[in-house]
């Protein structure tokens, strides 16, 4: 989009912003459009604004602070539809009246002391971590069934009104998704994407038809099922299908296997694989205490990456090993368009409380939630 582009309306954005959420939202792993809707937001506001003399560096500088996404290769059309979205919410927020509909409760940034990181133990954690999360008795998924996992979800934000930019965060809340075995199927519940609490539909093909083959960055079980087990040529598949993603090859690594730990249902075998192969990549290492998003503390195994200073964790239970959720803290100084996200901001975090395999779309196992 251009800031070349006066003839559209607010309407044709939000009609825009509508058609690409249909179309792509599903693709987007959990918690990845919240950490990037103000920044999406601000270059999608630039292409709207009609086009003059003192506005023309506007377009250089939302190119800018959209390559700045933490993961820009990341299914792009995904990430504007859920930026969108957020767009309509916020102006809904900001301009009030009837018929807009409500946002997320907004708060001050969430903040955390920034755990001490050491190479040592990051093997052992990982090992005892496979055990835990993939014993023996870890049901397969058959046909007609789903996999069903509730997480509660918290982000810190740049937020910009009227030029004006400040950090925000959205309120801790309930996640709800449902995946059919072959990624074809499925539902979700999220105030943060859809504000109706019947929640809504991933059943593909969508209303245009379209039906996104399953990938890492938003996978099936089906998909997962036939990754290799050997945690070498696993690490080798992660690194050949992120090509060209993220800030770094290693760091793309990184993300991606903790994504399909937060978010995804692998079998056994591959569980220990991914924990093994995180093991693998260039710079991961121990946190000596970090907490996920219901106040659980636990260590951690993360890597920083060197380029937006940010450091994503992913947490277990100190004596259990049991993975408890993952966040990402601000850990370096920000610069650009981020400059106003300091050390020790957590721009992501999120504890996962049931995960589970279950016979229909929105059917619930008993509760489970953390004290």
């Amino acid at each position: 989009m251009s800031a070349n582009t006066p003839r559209h309306s607010p309407g044709d954005w939000e009609q825009a912003a509508a058609q690409l959420l249909s179309r792509t939202a599903h693709d987007l792993p959990t918690g990845r459009h919240h950490h990037h809707k103000e920044r999406l937001m601000t270059a999608i506001e630039h292409a709207g604004q009609p086009h003059t003399a003192p506005a023309a560096p506007a377009a250089p500088a939302a190119r800018a602070r959209t390559r700045r996404l933490r993961r820009p290769a990341i299914v792009l059309p995904a990430l504007a539809a859920a930026a969108a979205a957020a767009v309509l919410a916020a102006t809904a927020t900001v301009g009030g009246g009837p018929g807009h509909r409500a946002a997320l409760a907004t708060g001050p940034a969430l903040t955390t002391r920034i755990g001490a990181a050491s190479p040592q133990g990051v093997t052992q954690l990982l090992d005892q971590a496979s055990l835990v999360a993939a014993p023996d008795s870890h049901p397969a998924l058959a046909p007609g069934q789903y996999v069903y996992i509730e997480s509660r979800t918290a982000d810190t934000f740049v937020k910009t009104v009227n030029g004006r930019s400040s950090l925000a965060s959205h309120a801790l809340h309930e996640r709800q998704v449902w995946y059919s075995a072959d990624g074809t199927k499925g539902w979700l519940i999220d105030p943060a994407v859809n504000d109706s609490p019947e929640g809504e539909t991933l059943s593909l093909p969508d209303e245009q038809g379209n039906t996104p083959v399953a990938g890492l960055n938003h996978p099936s079980y089906d998909l997962l099922a036939k990754l290799p087990a050997d945690p070498d040529a696993l690490l080798a598949t992660i690194y050949e299908q992120t090509r060209g993603h993220g800030n770094s090859p290693d760091q793309e690594a990184f993300t991606t296997i903790g994504d399909l730990l937060g978010e995804s249902y692998p079998p056994p075998a591959l569980t220990k694989a991914l924990f093994k192969a995180a093991g693998k990549i260039p710079g991961v290492v121990a946190v000596d205490d970090a907490v996920d998003a219901v106040g659980r503390h636990g260590t951690a195994v993360a890597r920083l990456d060197e380029t937006s200073g940010q450091r994503e964790e992913w947490i277990f239970d100190t004596t259990t090993h049991v993975f408890l959720g993952k966040r990402t803290v601000q850990v370096g100084r920000a610069t650009g368009p981020e400059e106003l996200i300091a050390p020790g901001t957590v721009l992501f975090t999120s504890a996962v409380t049931q995960r589970a395999v279950v016979n229909d779309i929105k059917q619930v196992p008993q509760q489970n939630h953390p004290s």
